[in-house]
């Protein structure tokens, strides 16, 4: 179509600026429907605004004719509509199946722009006048800002967005299928006032007891203690409207048993089902129980279990009529049970056993970046998941958590540094092997919830005696140390590969567990949107290169000069180098006593108006301790402070600003690199990669580039004028290039290896994770030692390739290795791969090196 008003010269109207403008969007529609074909090719369209990209469940294909010989490749299981905005008008269309692939890379996201190169329209043939735009070809624009998109979401008097395609009647969350998204879901019911006749309800006990008997029963009054997260059902071939399922297990004086809400009551009520929550309950069916339902651990042991029925409520057969009862009407009389829990502290946890039920509180000092896991090898769905370290005063190590989606979306994306998090249901994770550090962290079970400052008020958990032990521990602690530890984002490889390459595998065949190097390139195109994968491949380490990142030094550091291998082995350097640590060590305890001193009077955390908003009167505290001494949420810091405190102001390129290398290489590598059938080159460190310090001021900002892109546009409310290289690194001045060379010697990759560690906290990140790992815990160890020296010193000597990291390379020349890599797609086309572990391949087993 070479229509000159769909050209460069129509532009994008600006909202707001004078009279309505014409629409290119509408222009366009109008062209498409007069095509006979109703089909346009578009040459130099302007670029349109993308406001909102929405998922939902795929139509079910249509049946394979048996007569074709070539089998069809697999239908998408998922359909995406896309919101364009031209400045006056929007349209919501449909993306062609084939485009999806800009959606998994992220490629295609809210907030971006794009311009179309080909589009049709499709009216649905089962409704009268319905139709809409398909959008089969188009590029998406780089480069420009989306500070000026208008925000995305329905607008006021709009009707319920529903799906374009297939019948559907709501959308899916873009990542993940557990959480709740969209206007059908009712943020809250309040509780309405209602007349409980105890004379006519029933008890759990006597239901399990005569079920069979009856059709209908009686009404029920009990008491919610666990809550499971979302169950999504829906498939391409089902038609069920809202396809939910929601497990709770409810207790009244007789017991506890298992209550699953259906469908779309769903929407209507899970939400409002809190843990505590009382229910009347009227009109509600009886069903066996389901088998293979995961069990919590109720905290009060003596309780009993009733497990051959379920409550069921559903919106029909019969339609359930479900009454929450406030709080303050509850009678003492009814004999509801309390909620317990099972609290736990750091101290106690290394004594629990593998797969122990626990409830933590404690206060985050990091959070990792949202990423996600396929659940099935080859499908589109994942399991979304995050990890967080937490502190609670009783032991020097921190909490580690794997925390899972839990259905709670609001609070998953705004769990941030400083915050306190209680954890409930959480099940213990170790592994205890002789000669090799224990792993030991605790992940979130089916029925895990969490909760953050802000949600703490009111929730049941705030009468136990652990949790008002840890807010007297809280309000002992100074906030500028506590910040000092603060980390967010970036690469975090935990949990370590086990200390054998068979305990790898598991139960896997070999074969099924390793990839070819010539694989990877095939590997990291099939990945989606921050799905992170560990692989397996088979090579011999060749060459080791160091890169430095002079700007990442946020200390006014200059350049770090890197050292041949002749100066390296000059025993002058490690005599130099040892004046220096014990001279920084001095120079560090002479600070702390300055800092000391001047720390109250200087510390813009400490004032009257900050110390008021502590948020510990969601715990209902009524003990009294000193202001200052208080562990406040720090909203009146002042800019200035935290940008001397928390970042740098010296910029950093896409790709680390390489100032330095220094290198190994092995022999073999010398005599076949030039040789190679492919050299695929993976070693980039992304900024996505790098942990960074985290800066209470900029929480939002830091928050949002480690969460996952939203669905919809939303434009920012706390602009902030700071890039994410601004914020100081966690993880050192630099990282390592390993190459990897293939086994038949025809092939290469290039991996990175990042040493990640906390200098003021150096528990957070932990080297003895990787310490029976020769080669690479030589590496990490050489770049701690550079840190804490540059940390204060114009060192020009350093050499970042030590004597045992290159004797360790050299034990491995020429011998087969297996290298376990971390993957993860970061967006767009970003994909980070870095080194974890490494496996010396020997003749009758596989050891750790």
């Amino acid at each position: 179509m070479q229509d000159a008003a769909l050209g460069p010269s129509a532009g994008i109207a600006e909202e707001g600026a004078g009279p309505t403008p014409a629409s290119w969007l509408q222009r366009l529609c109008e062209e498409v429907l007069c095509s006979s074909q109703l089909s346009v090719s578009l040459a130099d369209a302007p670029p349109v605004a993308v406001v909102a990209v929405e998922r939902y469940v795929a139509e079910s294909p249509p049946p394979s004719s048996s007569s074709s010989a070539l089998p069809k490749p697999p239908a998408p299981a998922y359909c995406y509509d896309v919101t364009l905005a031209d400045g006056s008008r929007r349209e919501k269309c449909y993306l062609a199946p084939p485009l999806n692939a800009l959606v998994h890379r992220n490629a295609l996201r809210a907030g971006c722009r794009l311009r179309l190169a080909r589009c049709s329209y499709l009216y649905d043939e089962k409704k009268l006048s319905s139709g809409f735009l398909c959008l089969e070809r188009l590029e998406v624009v780089p480069g420009l800002p989306d500070s000026d998109l208008p925000p995305g979401g329905r607008e006021p008097g709009q009707q319920r967005r529903r799906p374009l395609k297939g019948g559907r009647s709501h959308y899916l969350p873009l990542w993940n299928s557990e959480d709740p998204y969209g206007d059908i879901w009712v943020a809250s019911r309040p509780p309405e006032r209602v007349d409980v006749d105890v004379s006519k309800l029933t008890s759990l006990g006597h239901l399990e007891m005569n079920w069979r008997s009856r059709i209908h029963f009686s009404p029920l009054l009990v008491r919610i203690l666990h809550k499971a997260r979302l169950r999504y059902y829906g498939k391409p071939d089902k038609k069920l409207d809202i396809p939910y399922q929601a497990y709770f297990e409810v207790a009244d004086s007789s017991g506890m048993m298992s209550m699953v809400l259906w469908n779309s009551l769903c929407p209507e009520w899970y939400n409002s089902m809190k843990i505590g929550t009382v229910l009347l309950l009227e009109q509600y069916g009886i069903k066996t129980s389901y088998p293979f339902k995961t069990q919590p651990t109720p905290g009060d042991s003596r309780m009993k279990r009733f497990t051959t029925i379920e409550i069921s409520l559903n919106i029909r057969d019969p339609p359930t009529k479900i009454n929450i009862i406030p709080e303050k009407m509850v009678k003492p009389e009814w004999r509801l049970p309390e909620v317990r829990y099972r609290f736990v502290t750091r101290s106690e946890l290394d004594y629990l056993p593998n797969n122990h039920c626990c409830d933590i509180i404690g206060l985050v000092i990091f959070v990792g970046r949202a990423e996600r896991t396929k659940k099935r090898e080859y499908g589109e769905d994942f399991w979304l998941h995050r990890w967080a370290h937490v502190v609670d005063g009783t032991s020097d190590q921190p909490f580690v958590l794997e925390l899972f989606a839990t259905s709670q979306p609001d609070i998953f994306e705004h769990i941030h540094p400083m915050t306190y998090l209680v954890c409930t249901q959480m099940r213990v994770v170790q592994d205890i092997t002789e000669n090799t550090p224990r792993t030991l962290y605790l992940t979130t079970s089916n029925e895990s919830q969490m909760f953050i400052t802000g949600w703490h008020k009111g929730q049941p958990y705030t009468r136990d005696a652990k949790v008002k032990n840890f807010i007297q521990w809280i309000k002992t602690q100074s906030e500028v140390d506590q910040m000092k530890k603060t980390v967010i984002g970036g690469y975090y490889p935990f949990p370590p590969a086990p200390n054998t390459f068979l305990k790898y595998c598991k139960n896997n065949k070999v074969e099924s567990v390793l990839k070819a190097i010539s694989e990877m390139e095939r590997e990291t195109e099939d990945l989606h949107y921050r799905e992170h994968k560990r692989i397996a491949v088979q090579g011999i380490i060749s060459a080791i290169r160091y890169v430095s990142n002079a700007a990442e030094d946020a200390s006014g550091v200059e350049p770090i000069q890197c050292a041949s291998l002749e100066q390296q082995q000059h025993p002058s350097m490690l005599t130099r180098k040892s004046r220096i640590k014990r001279k920084i060590e001095r120079r560090r305890e002479a600070e702390k006593k300055r800092d000391l001193s001047v720390f109250v009077s200087t510390c813009p955390y400490f004032t009257r108006s900050a110390s008021k908003k502590v948020n510990l009167h969601e715990f209902q505290q009524k003990d009294s301790v000193p202001e200052q001494n208080i562990l406040a949420v720090p909203d009146t810091l002042q800019p200035d402070r935290a940008d001397k405190e928390g970042t740098s102001d010296t910029p950093e390129i896409e790709e680390m600003g390489r100032t330095c290398h220094d290198s190994w290489q092995s022999d073999l590598w010398t005599m076949v690199k030039d040789n190679l059938i492919d050299h695929l080159h993976y070693c980039t460190v992304f900024l996505e990669s790098i942990p960074r310090k985290f800066d209470y001021m900029h929480k939002e900002f830091l928050m949002q580039q480690y969460n996952l892109h939203p669905a919809v546009h939303k434009p920012n409310e706390h602009r902030t004028n700071k890039k994410i290289h601004e914020f100081k690194s966690a993880s050192g001045l630099g990282h390592y290039e390993v190459t990897i060379l293939g086994i038949n010697h025809d092939v290469a990759i290039d991996v990175a290896f990042l040493p990640i560690f906390c200098p003021e906290d150096p528990h957070l990140f932990r080297i003895e994770d990787i310490q029976n790992d020769t080669l690479l815990s030589c590496m990490s160890c050489t770049s701690v030692c550079q840190q804490e020296t540059t940390s204060s010193e114009r060192l020009y000597d350093t050499f970042p390739l030590s004597n045992e990291t290159i004797k360790a390379a050299v034990d491995l020349d020429r011998q087969h290795v297996i290298c376990i890599l971390d993957i993860c797609h970061l967006g767009e086309d970003k994909v980070e791969v870095f080194l974890n572990k490494i496996y010396k391949v020997m003749e009758t087993d596989v050891n750790l090196v």
